[in-house]
């Protein structure tokens, strides 16, 4: 497995991940009609502009030369959020490749470039439904803060997101031995 800063080239493959991930991941939390609706196309050319602004960072997982998964991370868009406090904006990896060590090594790498950047906190945000995403977020050190989710309306349903947070000095970091695979 080897991680890197994606280029433009990757844009395309970033976008089937996101795309493929989400129906995967959220099939019993989101409506099949939204899910289908998802754009690769629009997807890429997102993808595209943030690889060119350098923001979010953008990780890219790849086995064999192929995009297997990716992280996307920066400072923590929270309002009132710490200028030491980052955030992974999203974490997948592709269906097939769950359970493969690829968001792990995505993790440990955005971890080693967010502590080099300064931060020393790093938050996200999980549907709560997502179980296996919370088991790899606990798995890497994150806790749930002691805060309400926040809701918010996607695709036709009232939804909500439970704020994690980690320490980025190791301790209770994903240290540990391997956690199982998962997307965000």
């Amino acid at each position: 497995m080897h991680i890197d800063h994606a280029q433009s080239a990757d844009a395309r493959a970033v976008a089937d991940i996101h795309v493929n991930a989400w129906r995967a991941a959220y099939a019993s939390v989101l409506s099949a009609e939204y899910l289908a609706s998802l754009s690769v196309d629009a997807r890429e050319a997102m993808w595209r502009q943030c690889i060119a602004a350098g923001e979010p960072a953008l990780l890219v997982a790849k086995h064999h030369g192929a995009v297997v998964g990716w992280l996307s991370f920066g400072a923590s868009r929270g309002e009132g959020a710490p200028p030491s406090e980052g955030e992974v904006w999203a974490l997948y990896v592709a269906p097939a490749c769950w359970s493969t060590g690829a968001g792990r090594q995505l993790w440990l790498r955005a971890r080693e470039l967010m502590r080099d950047r300064g931060f020393t906190t790093c938050c996200l945000w999980v549907f709560p439904q997502n179980e296996r995403a919370i088991r790899f977020y606990r798995a890497a050190g994150f806790v749930a803060a002691a805060r309400p989710p926040q809701s918010f309306e996607l695709g036709g349903r009232q939804l909500q997101e439970v704020r994690y947070v980690c320490r980025m000095d190791g301790a209770g970091s994903g240290d540990q031995a391997a956690p199982p695979q998962t997307v965000s």
